[in-house]
């Protein structure tokens, strides 16, 4: 089986198990935000080891975890994003002492975010399956496409000192396709402002295509391939979800400055 076919093998099984628990939303979406957190959480010290102290990552670790058993416990954003905040301003000051370039303190505030804004973009409601779905069709389009028109078109580099495969063709046929999978979603779901959707759709393939230049940058810059190996094709979780969080991140405060921090999903998504 060539790479491209285990690539595509298991984004389909992923994406099957993922739109279930999305189905379900609740506690079992809860447990897995938090576990992607807890993955991206484990791959960024990993990568990020040389740099820091192991002691220092696992006591960073066991109060990440604290904050996530929470989340899974379903308490209030301020509950859980509140200490998160402080924890990762805490690590920053170690860090800073330790010379250590605030990777640690920036592992907690990258993990504990993505894990939070897409527990809490779910919720418990329609809204909230609405808003995950269109999240996932916005930036799984921007993704598929993306990668494929830039590997069939080519053209100029989009980041070559960051990332080299990735073209302007691509990034440019991912952010429409994104738009579009986000339009038919919300007309789809019988949402009114469509218009406000694909602007919306539209923010969210480009942070997505940054999120995704953002972590080549952490990998280029402490010399790795891949964030991990648990995922066949793909590398490690962060590899897979790098641009899904940056988006979600984005749509939760998108959803937060206009309506509530804890049902973020009912600002644009209740129809």
């Amino acid at each position: 089986m060539s790479n491209l076919q285990l690539r595509i093998v298991s984004a389909v099984i992923l994406a099957a198990v993922v739109l279930v628990v999305t189905w379900f939303g609740g506690l079992p979406f809860r447990v897995l935000a938090a576990a992607i957190a807890a993955a991206i959480f484990y791959e960024w010290c990993t990568m990020s080891r040389a740099t820091g102290s192991a002691a220092i990552q696992r006591a960073a670790g066991l109060g990440l975890a604290m904050g996530l058993v929470a989340l899974v416990m379903g308490q209030p954003a301020v509950v859980v994003l509140g200490p998160m905040l402080i924890l990762a301003l805490a690590f920053a000051v170690v860090d800073h002492i330790r010379g250590q370039g605030y990777w640690t303190a920036a592992g907690i505030a990258y993990a504990g975010l993505a894990g939070t804004s897409v527990a809490l973009l779910r919720g418990d409601d329609k809204a909230g399956l609405i808003a995950i779905l269109f999240l996932f069709a916005v930036v799984w389009a921007t993704d598929i496409f993306a990668y494929f028109v830039g590997r069939a078109v080519g053209g100029p580099k989009l980041a070559p000192s960051i990332s080299p495969g990735k073209t302007q063709s691509g990034a440019l046929s991912g952010l429409a396709a994104g738009v579009i999978a986000g339009v038919i979603l919300g007309a789809a779901a019988g949402l009114a402002d469509l218009w406000l959707l694909a602007a919306v759709a539209a923010l969210l393939s480009a942070v997505s295509q940054a999120g995704d230049l953002f972590e080549s940058w952490v990998k280029r810059r402490h010399g790795v391939k891949d964030s991990g190996w648990l995922i066949p094709g793909h590398g490690g979780v962060m590899d897979r979800v790098d641009g899904l969080v940056a988006a979600a991140f984005t749509l939760y405060l998108i959803g937060w400055a206009l309506g509530d921090a804890d049902r973020p999903a009912l600002a644009l998504f209740a129809g």
